[in-house]
């Protein structure tokens, strides 16, 4: 973790001796009254820690690598001091040449370019700037008639980036701010001949700003190729969920998982609970057969997966950001970039094959501050992958045993891992162990805590808590 970093006026530099990172607001940043008030109207006064330490260095100018859980406000450390450093380009005119681009957001999926680009428009909405995005699986036209009407600030994904290019219709030559979003996942989709493409096309004179969840040796061996003596900023231990996230392992066998998630939802509505929940697979053919499957047991659900149009993406996610949808069944596709504000739980029906992705599975919970739950359901087959995962977050996941009966009691290496659950009743009325809940109410995040990664969060009424977790007491 650096050290904590004064707050620095972008038009002086000057450091004042008495700010905190306890009483830094946003008004100290020397934010244009635009920019401040956008912030104001979104109910935001303190900014999270990725944001009080990343600002003040963006804003004077420095290359900076940021790593911080997700859900904790990556996408406002970066976009809020852009608008205030390009805000001098801003110009009324409707001529397409007063606006060329001069930020560049780079992010692994749709997704999240779209909540980047939904984030960049509502703080720049009082200025002049004009924020677009590009991403693939939709038709091309609108995009270009949008870029060739002039923008300042683009997000897009590599790609269909690329594809703007080469029509000639998005030009580079004059960015001076260059953002790599999650470029640890970019790194694992194989997008490095596509940076290297971009950036060649990019004055070599700009701000180079990398941000991750994650660092991983080829993500510092990326940023040493791109960033000149970059500022590093790390507010959370790598590798780690979040604190608010309360995790869960059931050994479970493959063919016994649809049936646990029935069950773990039936019981978390007895409990006053939500029901609602990201559930992810790692295949797209696994991920719509277990959708189908959910929807024949009752429970609404939907599927989000790469074969899916964007189209049908959007739709599927809008109902599940509606209520429409209970579950949303989804394969890493949407383990990152998703900002579903106060998303009640996690269940992992597959583990993933990389640990990092593990990690922004669980992510999609516990954000804001608010408490989540992550439920994983592990076969005696992936306790490779457990291992791993564990490895990854230098900590043993709590394994809650299924009772004696259950077929895959018998294969579960929880025994072998010293849970110290093994002396659990052989019969019990529900398999999953559930202890009471104490009644509680969701603490509401500090003003502005979010940023505008998690914006709606702030201005959500109190309602209860989903917070703890089976197996478990929720903590104070």
């Amino acid at each position: 973790m650096t050290n904590t970093v004064p707050e620095i006026n972008s038009s002086t530099g000057a450091a004042p001796s008495s700010a905190t990172p306890a009483t830094i607001t946003f008004a100290d940043f020397g934010l244009d009254p635009k920019i401040q008030k956008a912030v104001s109207e979104q109910g935001y006064n303190t900014p999270t820690p990725i944001q009080a330490q990343a600002i003040p260095h963006v804003l004077a100018g420095s290359d900076l690598m940021g790593a911080a859980q997700t859900g904790t406000g990556k996408t406002a450390a970066f976009v809020l001091p852009i608008i205030q450093k390009i805000l001098r380009h801003a110009s009324s005119s409707a001529s397409p040449a007063r606006h060329p681009i001069r930020a560049l957001v780079l992010t692994p999926t749709r997704e999240l370019a779209v909540q980047v680009a939904e984030n960049a428009a509502s703080y720049s909405k009082h200025t002049d700037l004009r924020a677009a995005v590009v991403y693939g699986g939709v038709d091309m036209k609108e995009q270009v008639a949008t870029l060739r009407g002039g923008v300042e600030i683009l997000i897009a994904t590599p790609g269909r980036l690329l594809d703007h290019i080469g029509s000639k219709v998005a030009n580079l030559s004059q960015v001076e701010i260059l953002v790599l979003d999650e470029a640890d996942r970019m790194l694992d989709m194989g997008f490095l001949p596509d940076l290297q493409r971009i950036i060649d096309l990019i004055p070599a004179q700009r701000q180079t700003l990398l941000f991750s969840a994650t660092f991983s040796p080829e993500i510092k061996k990326l940023a040493q190729s791109y960033l000149r003596t970059p500022v590093t900023v790390e507010v959370a231990r790598q590798n780690a969920a979040a604190d608010t996230v309360k995790q869960v392992v059931h050994m479970v066998s493959s063919a016994d998982k649809q049936r646990a998630i029935v069950k773990v939802l039936e019981v978390r509505t007895r409990q006053g609970l939500s029901r609602q929940c990201i559930i992810f697979t790692n295949s797209r053919l696994g991920c719509a057969r277990l959708a189908r499957s959910l929807e024949r047991d009752g429970i609404k659900a939907g599927a989000i997966h790469g074969d899916k149009s964007q189209g049908e993406r959007t739709l599927t996610l809008d109902a599940f950001k509606s209520g429409a949808i209970e579950a949303l069944v989804a394969t890493d596709v949407a383990a990152r970039g998703l900002d579903i504000p106060s998303m009640p739980c996690v269940i992992n029906h597959e583990l993933p094959f990389n640990a990092e992705d593990f990690i922004h599975r669980i992510g999609r919970t516990g954000r804001a501050g608010s408490k989540g739950d992550a439920i994983a359901l592990v076969d005696a087959s992936e306790k490779r992958l457990l291992d791993d995962i564990e490895k990854l977050m230098k900590r043993k996941l709590d394994i809650q045993p299924l009772p004696e009966g259950n077929p895959s009691t018998s294969s579960s290496p929880a025994s072998s891992r010293g849970s110290s659950r093994s002396d659990a009743p052989a019969k019990m009325s529900d398999p999953f162990f559930y202890k009471p809940y104490e009644p509680t109410v969701a603490p509401q995040p500090a003003s502005g805590a979010t940023g505008a990664e998690e914006k709606k969060v702030g201005i959500t009424p109190a309602r209860p808590s989903v917070g703890a977790l089976l197996g478990g007491f929720k903590k104070k």
